[in-house]
């Protein structure tokens, strides 16, 4: 069952999309979108973290800069995206995160997860909330890798991603060694059926270390 709700943060009202499972709950997911909002494809996820008995929620972010924000993959979704992250800002995106948590708390132990740029909110929500966490090619998260994680994390890269170089992957697991790391035949966005880069096989082995990572921390 899946429907949109409001969701109060520390700057403002902002929507949300989740859905939930048929049975009881594994636990519940803070979903983080990437730069092209809380779109056809995000959607999409919540309801597939559903399917496998997570309740799942994902926040509009961008509703504190611009409301119902949908982009398309292509260079005017890029720009306007990459324009709504840096008005949103890391701490604000951290600030939603925490209070979808807040509201799922009641129902289940909460993790997070997410997409690109939502991959580095999702280290930031770990680090900061204490959220067991499971990153996708996070393109941002470098110049966070002075933050330790605070509870389980996992990380998924594409060994051909052109935007994190192996250079960056090296250095996440060099400095955050106690966390568990995927480098998969891949390029960037491989979870995203709307990109080129999709790689239905190796998302679909993503899905299955995620589901396994959050089943074990989330009990």
């Amino acid at each position: 069952m899946s429907r949109r709700l409001r969701l109060e943060t520390a700057h403002g009202w902002i929507g949300a999309y989740r859905s939930d499972p048929p049975i009881p709950p594994k636990g519940a997911l803070v979903v983080v979108q990437e730069i092209f909002g809380l779109n056809r494809h995000i959607r999409a996820v919540v309801d597939r973290f559903a399917e496998h008995g997570f309740i799942a929620m994902a926040p509009a972010m961008f509703d504190l800069v611009d409301e119902d924000v949908e982009l398309d993959y292509d260079e005017a979704g890029i720009t306007r995206g990459r324009e709504l992250v840096e008005k949103l800002g890391f701490d604000d995106a951290v600030n939603c995160v925490r209070a979808a948590a807040k509201q799922l708390e009641s129902d289940a132990k909460v993790g997070v997860v997410g997409f690109c740029w939502g991959g580095t909110v999702a280290f930031l929500g770990n680090t900061r909330l204490s959220l067991p966490a499971v990153s996708y090619y996070g393109g941002r998260t470098v110049p966070f890798l002075g933050e330790k994680p605070t509870a389980p994390m996992l990380f998924h890269f594409g060994e051909h991603d052109p935007i994190i170089s192996g250079e960056d992957v090296a250095e996440h697991q060099r400095r955050l060694s106690g966390s568990e790391f995927h480098v998969w035949d891949a390029g960037h966005g491989f979870n995203c059926d709307q990109r080129d880069d999709y790689r239905p096989t190796v998302a679909a082995q993503a899905m299955q270390r995620t589901l396994a990572f959050f089943e074990r921390t989330l009990k």
